[in-house]
């Protein structure tokens, strides 16, 4: 195995860190090229690691390589362990995005005081233990992740942007404990609604251009409109038309970006069949036509 590992193609990279606070930053990296990167940062006992791989997979290397942990593709992994140092040692795969948040048991204790009974690793009996544990990335979670890897803002806001978005990323992690009350959101109990909400998110997902009427997605899924309609925004945290506008505009905007399709190509693929209304629909969600938005990227 060590042998395999010596023959990839390994270059170094370099995470973008933002300081939020004192004891708290936010590190995003994406790895666009054909070979793996490694990243490396020193890191002391005194920080809880959240790591949020939303695309591709990656690998942590401790103990100089003798043990590894892999985490995938829309999984989180948080690490913690106050009788040693973790330090960051983390090959990339190709087409992989990552985005971590590292935050000192200090500060992180000053956010949940009132609820450290809540957060199972806070409690008396587990403050000098040793604490890992891998989860599944949200949607709501993967909405926020992706707005810290696009960051496209003005410069001048991005700390305050970032502090914004790492502390819903947060509530949001711990949202989702297995104790919360089930009687928030009593729809969500049953996972085969979950299932088919998700698999709705894939149809018009996938047929963008012409998606499916509500009631045709509702009778494909097998859901009642009202189920359908409920869930939906319970899971997404939108409508289902307002939500694939939003994809259909992100999608739009990264065609755009990758320069292969003119305005008009790009507004037929997403379901326009008039660059007029897609150039309304692009300035309607970014304030600026598509043309100069690309001027703003090469300006």
């Amino acid at each position: 195995m060590e042998g395999n590992t010596s023959l990839k193609s390994v270059a170094k990279g370099t995470f973008n860190e933002t300081k939020i606070d004192d004891g708290f930053f936010v590190l995003t990296y994406q790895n666009e090229n054909p070979v793996i990167k490694t990243l490396e940062r020193e890191i002391d006992s005194s920080f809880i690691q959240f790591h949020f791989c939303v695309k591709g997979s990656s690998t942590f290397m401790f103990n100089n390589g003798n043990y590894t942990l892999n985490i995938q593709e829309e999984t989180s992994l948080l690490l913690y362990n106050p009788q040693r140092d973790l330090p960051i040692h983390l090959d990339v795969n190709p087409n992989s995005w990552l985005v971590s948040i590292l935050i000192s048991i200090k500060k992180f204790h000053g956010l949940f005081s009132q609820e450290a009974d809540y957060i199972t690793f806070l409690s008396d009996d587990n403050k000098d233990k040793k604490y890992y544990k891998d989860g599944s990335i949200t949607p709501s979670m993967a909405i926020v992740l992706n707005q810290l890897i696009n960051y496209n803002l003005n410069q001048s806001i991005k700390n305050i942007y970032y502090k914004g978005k790492a502390y819903e990323l947060l509530s949001l992690y711990f949202n989702r404990s297995e104790d919360a009350n089930i009687e928030q959101c009593p729809f969500l109990v049953d996972e085969t609604n979950v299932t088919k909400i998700k698999k709705a998110k894939d149809i018009v997902i996938t047929r963008m251009a012409e998606p499916p009427s509500l009631q045709e997605l509702a009778d494909e899924v097998d859901l009642s409109l009202k189920k359908l309609k409920e869930g939906f925004k319970q899971i997404y945290g939108d409508s289902v038309f307002s939500f694939l506008f939003d994809y259909k505009m992100e999608f739009s905007r990264k065609l755009l970006e990758a320069g292969e399709h003119n305005v008009n190509e790009v507004g037929l693929k997403v379901g326009y069949s008039t660059s007029s209304h897609f150039i309304a629909a692009f300035k309607k969600k970014y304030g600026t036509t598509p043309k100069k938005y690309l001027m703003s990227l090469t300006s």
